[in-house]
């Protein structure tokens, strides 16, 4: 089998799978209706999925600096974080939290330098 051939192969088949996968959610929820407590629980994925994203993002190390700066309090990163978890407690908006948590990112990093 020549080469694209088998990346279209692969493609099409993971199209389908996905698909199925996906409408097979639809059809077996789509007739019962769906237990509370399961309900409740999917409340909570789509913020697990982005903490579970983002993290990573903003305690790893870069490949310059040494393992123990990622968890350093001069950490732009973290910092910045931090700025924007507080302003988006108390704000509760997105803008808000998005420009404070930048603008925290970018002046650190100016101050601080990229790595710290």
């Amino acid at each position: 089998m020549d080469g694209a051939l088998k990346v279209w192969v692969v493609i099409l088949a993971v199209g389908a799978l996905n698909y199925a996968s996906r409408l097979s959610f639809i059809a077996v929820f789509g007739r019962r209706s769906m237990p509370a407590w399961l309900a409740r629980a999917l409340k909570f994925v789509p913020a697990a999925m982005l903490t579970a994203l983002v993290l990573p993002m903003i305690v790893a190390a870069p490949a310059a600096a040494p393992a123990a700066a990622a968890l350093a309090w001069a950490n732009p990163k973290a910092l910045a974080a931090i700025v924007a978890t507080v302003v988006a407690f108390h704000t509760r908006s997105t803008l808000k939290t998005l420009a404070a948590g930048m603008l925290a990112l970018w002046s650190l990093q100016w101050l601080l330098g990229p790595h710290g």
